[in-house]
Parts: C-alpha cells; sequence; structure tokens
C-alpha cells in the first residue's frame, strides 16, 4: 500500500514540474525516463550496537527533467532497497560470545534530486532529500531471531525488528555518462533516527536506560539506462 502510494506521487510530481515549466515558452523541456540499478554499501551509525557494514541491493525508475540554459536539471524517482548490516550478538545470554549476524532491511525511496551541472548533461553533481518507507529489520537468517544482542543482557534480535516505518535521507553524489546510460555514486545519511520507534516499546533492555538511536548511512553505486 505504501509502494503504490510513493509510485503514484511519484508520477503526479513529474507531471507537475513538466507543467510548469512548459508554461514558462523561454524554457525547452526535454524529458528521460529509464531503471536504474546497483549495488548499497550501508550501516546504521549508533552508539547502541556493535555494527559493521554490509553490501546489499537498489532498483528503481527516475524521470529527469532536463531544464536547457540552466545550470540544473531535476529529477524524481522511486527506489526498492534490501540494505544490510551486521549486528553483533551471542546465542546464549548467559555466555561472552561475539558473532556479527547479517541484518536486512527492506524498503522503498522517492527521491527529488538538483543536479548540477558540470559538463552539460555528462557529469553532474547531484543532491537532495529522500523519503524512505521500511520494512523489518531482521535477520538474513531467520533462526537468529533468538540471538541475544551484544551490549545488553536479555535482549534478544528479533525484539529490534520493529523500527521506524518512515526516514528522511539526505543524499549528495555524482552522475557521468552519455544521453542513454549513465552511472552514478551517491552518499545517503539519515536525517531522522531509525531506531526511534524502538523507544515506545518495552524491550528487555536490563539497567540499560540510553534511548536508542541510529542513523543510516549509505554509499549506492548505480548504472542508468535513459530513454
Amino acid at each position: 500500500m505504501i509502494i503504490n502510494k510513493l509510485s503514484l506521487l511519484v508520477a503526479l510530481c513529474v507531471l507537475f514540474v513538466t507543467n510548469s515549466f512548459a508554461q514558462r515558452p523561454n524554457y525547452s523541456i526535454k524529458n528521460s525516463l529509464g531503471p536504474f540499478g546497483g549495488i548499497v554499501q550501508s550501516n546504521i551509525k549508533t552508539d547502541n550496537f556493535i555494527t559493521d557494514s554490509g553490501k546489499g541491493w537498489t532498483a528503481g525508475l527516475t524521470a529527469i527533467v532536463n531544464v536547457e540554459h540552466k545550470w540544473y536539471d531535476v529529477s524524481y524517482g522511486i527506489q526498492f532497497t534490501e540494505s544490510a548490516v551486521a549486528l553483533s550478538g551471542r546465542l546464549v545470554d548467559d555466555v561472552a560470545g561475539n558473532e556479527m549476524i547479517d541484518m536486512k532491511l527492506s524498503g522503498a525511496q522517492l527521491g527529488f534530486l538538483m543536479h548540477g551541472k558540470i559538463i552539460g548533461q555528462n557529469l553532474t553533481i547531484d543532491f537532495g532529500p529522500l523519503l524512505q518507507a521500511n520494512g523489518f529489520f531482521e535477520p538474513a537468517e531467520k533462526e537468529k531471531e533468538e540471538y541475544f544482542v551484544n551490549g545488553y543482557d536479555d535482549l534478544q534480535v528479533k525484539e529490534l525488528r520493529d523500527v521506524s516505518k518512515f526516514n528522511i535521507n539526505g543524499a549528495v553524489g555524482a552522475t557521468a555518462g552519455l544521453k542513454n546510460f549513465r552511472v552514478r555514486v551517491q552518499y545517503q545519511y539519515g536525517l531522522t533516527n531509525v531506531f526511534a520507534k524502538l523507544n515506545d516499546q518495552q524491550l528487555n533492555v536490563g539497567n540499560n536506560t540510553e534511548k536508542f538511536k541510529g542513523n543510516q548511512s549509505n554509499l549506492v553505486f548505480t548504472a542508468l539506462l535513459l530513454l
């Protein structure tokens, strides 16, 4: 349901921007639409848990509005992601141990980017916000839901499942290539707390009274095919 709403919003945004620029006779508007996909190296910056980065994937659709005689282009897009993060845990609650548990967080992102033209459309500097709808934060291997999280006596991995459903990320990067094929590198940082919802739950944190706080950190490499 959330993904359907985001897809509809992307389409409406593209129509709105195109129509807005088209009403100005001094501008020549060229639209490009196409799929993209790539890999994501992700982590969650937090003081609550011991984490390490992991590799996930992303795929989506973007629409680029090229405004000639301006220093920038704009684009809207929707992308589906699966981020991977390693979390330090142990099998038994009263025995010391350290096993990095592969966690995953699926979601959908709706992005609006500005593209500053360095060499026309062949090289741009990109920046803008991303609205992210999150799924569940869960282990890649279901049997590890019962593991215990290091740093806590009785907190289990399965208790971290229900994270915040919406987050806002800031993105900055660069795009290079030709008219119909481009590559992009982008860094995304979570401007909101992805673990905020955990603070509203009765979790087994023992004497640890520190609030849960985490910010997503993603390095994204993608290839775009534009029509």
